[in-house]
Protein backbone atom coordinates (compact mmCIF):
# COMPACT_ATOMS: atom_id res chain seq x y z
CA UNK A 1 0.00 0.00 0.00
CA UNK A 2 2.62 2.43 0.92
CA UNK A 3 4.55 1.66 -2.20
CA UNK A 4 1.41 2.35 -4.46
CA UNK A 5 1.13 5.58 -2.95
CA UNK A 6 4.78 6.82 -3.05
CA UNK A 7 4.72 5.70 -6.92
CA UNK A 8 1.08 7.24 -7.73
CA UNK A 9 2.62 10.75 -5.41
CA UNK A 10 5.98 10.64 -7.66
CA UNK A 11 4.14 10.16 -11.05
CA UNK A 12 1.72 12.72 -10.16
CA UNK A 13 4.63 15.24 -9.64
CA UNK A 14 6.51 14.23 -12.38
CA UNK A 15 3.08 14.94 -14.85
CA UNK A 16 2.82 18.28 -13.30
CA UNK A 17 6.06 18.95 -13.70
CA UNK A 18 5.61 18.07 -18.05
CA UNK A 19 2.31 19.82 -18.02
CA UNK A 20 3.92 22.74 -16.56
CA UNK A 21 6.80 22.40 -18.91
CA UNK A 22 4.60 22.42 -22.25
CA UNK A 23 2.05 24.38 -21.10
CA UNK A 24 3.58 27.18 -20.03
CA UNK A 25 1.74 27.46 -16.71
CA UNK A 26 2.66 27.48 -12.87
CA UNK A 27 2.76 24.06 -10.86
CA UNK A 28 0.35 25.62 -8.40
CA UNK A 29 -2.49 26.10 -10.88
CA UNK A 30 -2.14 22.39 -12.02
CA UNK A 31 -4.88 20.85 -9.88
CA UNK A 32 -5.72 17.07 -10.28
CA UNK A 33 -9.10 18.29 -11.24
CA UNK A 34 -7.98 20.75 -13.61
CA UNK A 35 -8.87 20.71 -17.35
CA UNK A 36 -6.00 20.53 -19.57
CA UNK A 37 -7.95 22.53 -22.41
CA UNK A 38 -10.06 24.44 -20.46
CA UNK A 39 -8.27 25.97 -17.83
CA UNK A 40 -4.76 25.07 -18.79
CA UNK A 41 -4.89 26.44 -22.20
CA UNK A 42 -3.71 22.86 -24.24
CA UNK A 43 -4.63 23.46 -28.08
CA UNK A 44 -4.00 20.79 -30.68
CA UNK A 45 -0.48 21.29 -30.78
CA UNK A 46 0.62 21.39 -27.54
CA UNK A 47 -1.60 18.30 -26.33
CA UNK A 48 0.62 16.56 -28.96
CA UNK A 49 3.72 17.95 -27.70
CA UNK A 50 2.40 17.19 -24.41
CA UNK A 51 1.98 13.32 -25.19
CA UNK A 52 4.84 13.04 -26.38
CA UNK A 53 6.76 14.54 -23.50
CA UNK A 54 4.65 11.99 -21.32
CA UNK A 55 5.83 9.39 -23.38
CA UNK A 56 9.38 10.07 -23.09
CA UNK A 57 9.09 11.07 -19.53
CA UNK A 58 7.61 7.63 -18.45
CA UNK A 59 9.07 5.08 -21.35
CA UNK A 60 6.09 4.30 -22.50
CA UNK A 61 3.72 4.47 -25.91
CA UNK A 62 0.58 6.24 -25.43
CA UNK A 63 -1.88 5.48 -28.26
CA UNK A 64 -3.48 8.54 -29.98
CA UNK A 65 -7.10 7.31 -29.11
CA UNK A 66 -6.22 7.42 -25.57
CA UNK A 67 -4.26 10.59 -25.29
CA UNK A 68 -7.22 12.16 -26.99
CA UNK A 69 -9.67 11.10 -24.37
CA UNK A 70 -7.84 12.57 -21.24
CA UNK A 71 -9.58 15.79 -20.16
CA UNK A 72 -7.95 16.64 -16.88
CA UNK A 73 -4.46 16.27 -15.17
CA UNK A 74 -6.67 13.46 -12.71
CA UNK A 75 -7.43 11.35 -15.88
CA UNK A 76 -3.49 11.68 -17.31
CA UNK A 77 -2.52 10.69 -13.65
CA UNK A 78 -4.45 7.92 -14.04
CA UNK A 79 -3.56 6.74 -17.13
CA UNK A 80 0.81 6.81 -16.61
CA UNK A 81 -0.14 5.44 -13.18
CA UNK A 82 -1.57 2.33 -14.91
CA UNK A 83 0.63 2.04 -17.85
CA UNK A 84 4.08 3.17 -16.13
Amino acid sequence: MQAAYVKRSTIEERVKKVIAEQLGVNEEEITPNARLVEDLGADSLSSIELFLALEEEFDIEIPDEDAEAWTTVQSVIDYITEHA
